[in-house]
């Protein structure tokens, strides 16, 4: 993670309301900045944008739910040109991402004080969190309900007052909003992770000494027949992993796809520099999203 653009912020925005997963990986990543609740993805990147707070902290991806699509959404706002790459829809507002950080999301399901788990019928929480809790929800046969995010279902349950209606939220979201947990780590998978990014308006590139980092891109290939493996043959030839790669529609359409790749290496090694000339070669966009620190639990990974 940076020593300087990081290391000297003092806010960063979130998405959620206090007690949020984000809160709390705000808490672990950046444990000298104060964290500034924002109710959605775009309102926590428009803070850092605009220069509200110093940062913002969202997720990108989880290892039970998959991609964060909300966010991906979000992208077309981050990045900057780099020798001859096209560059973003709106570079002068652009954001990079700084850096990392993955979190291990403990899921609680919680009730109003004196609820009996048998009695619950209702769970409220955020999409990805219900996605994340399957296998309890079907087996108590819990009607699940999409809230905004999980804090702010701890809330509304909390208001409700009503034994027949639980939250799935985290622990600390119980204890500020005076719920009892009726069931601890309800989470699916025993190493339920979430990625979430670090961005800023700044720039703030690692050195290429040598060290783990992480290269993340936008693309968009030309439309000519096998853009696409021509375009990922220049990361085989050259050695670089592709540690990620997604597809999303843009504007409604089903013929303009962006791709999103995250890459293990610096821009400055030849061999990334290579693989990247090549794929700006069969694409009509690239972009590159943030130049970071690869964190520590990537050689942890099952």
């Amino acid at each position: 993670m940076s020593d300087t653009l990081i290391s000297k912020a003092r806010t960063v925005a979130f998405q959620g309301e206090p007690g949020a997963y984000a809160n709390l990986a705000a808490r672990e990543a950046l444990p000298q900045v104060a964290a500034m609740p924002r109710p959605t993805f775009e309102a926590a990147v428009d803070a850092a944008r605009s220069g509200q707070t110093d940062l913002a902290i969202v997720p990108v991806e989880n290892s039970t739910y998959g991609r964060i699509a909300d966010v991906h959404q979000l992208m077309r706002f981050f990045g900057r040109a780099v020798k001859g790459f096209v560059p973003p829809e709106d570079e002068q507002g652009s954001l990079f991402i700084l850096g990392e950080h993955f979190f291990r999301v403990r899921h609680q399901l919680l009730g109003p004080k004196g609820a009996r788990l048998e009695n619950v019928k209702t769970v409220f929480s955020q999409a990805p969190a219900l996605g994340q809790c399957r296998r309890v929800i079907k087996e108590l046969g819990l009607t699940d309900k999409q809230w905004g995010d999980t804090a702010d279902a701890a809330r509304h349950v909390a208001e409700l007052n009503d034994p027949t209606v639980a939250a799935i939220a985290s622990s600390l979201a119980g204890k500020i909003y005076g719920l009892d947990v009726l069931r601890p780590d309800i989470e699916d998978a025993s190493n339920n992770m979430t990625r979430f990014l670090i961005v800023g308006r700044e720039p703030d590139d690692p050195p290429n000494d040598g060290r783990p980092v992480i290269t993340t891109v936008l693309f968009r290939v030309r439309n000519v027949p096998a853009a696409l493996y021509k375009a990922m043959g220049g990361f085989a030839t050259n050695g670089v992993n592709i540690t990620k790669l997604e597809s999303y529609q843009l504007g409604g359409s089903f013929n303009a796809t962006e791709f999103y790749a995250d890459i293990e290496g610096h821009p400055d090694a030849h061999n990334v520099r290579l693989a990247l000339e090549e794929l700006q070669f069969f694409s009509t966009k690239v972009t590159v999203v943030g130049i970071y620190p690869a964190h520590p639990y990537r050689n942890e990974m099952p």
